[in-house]
């Protein structure tokens, strides 16, 4: 009776690991995000300070939360439904072929909830110049701290 107790409880933590592995697998799954952009897409910082230097034709659109870059227009969270329609209404009369900078930098931006929601809203309207600003950090990292300008 004892060895059949035993066998019964470790198939049942066996058959609860397992339960357990497969859950924490289709969690970490459903966190990776896919990328609308493609790699020639991304700006890296010291880019974009040198365009902002230079006073290049360039947008910027700060769509997330944090520090607005030096000539940026801050839309808000464009995760927030009625933020991305205000991000649609600012871009209406823009020309098509206008470069167009977007960054929000609220978190390592496998994580962001505001990149995509706007670099696909960009798309959508069929802009053809489309950057994101490329901040594998966060905007205290990856801009503020390497002294590149903000507002």
């Amino acid at each position: 009776m004892i060895r059949l107790f035993s066998i019964k409880t470790i198939l049942i933590l066996l058959s609860l690991l397992s339960v357990s592995l497969i859950s924490n697998a289709q969690t970490a799954k459903s966190s990776i995000q896919n990328n609308p952009w493609t790699d020639d897409q991304l700006l890296k910082p010291e880019k974009l300070a040198d365009m902002i230097n230079r006073k290049e034709n360039v947008k910027i659109y700060n769509i997330g939360v944090v520090e607005n870059i030096k000539g940026a227009v801050n839309i808000g969270g464009a995760s927030k439904p009625e933020n991305l329609e205000k991000f649609r209404k600012t871009l209406k009369d823009l020309p098509k072929k206008q470069t167009i900078v977007i960054y929000c930098g609220c978190c390592p931006m496998g994580k962001c909830p505001n990149i995509r929601p706007a670099f696909n809203l960009l798309s959508a309207e069929k802009f053809t110049n489309i950057k994101l600003l490329e901040l594998p950090d966060n905007i205290k990292i990856d801009w503020i701290d390497k002294g590149y300008p903000i507002e």
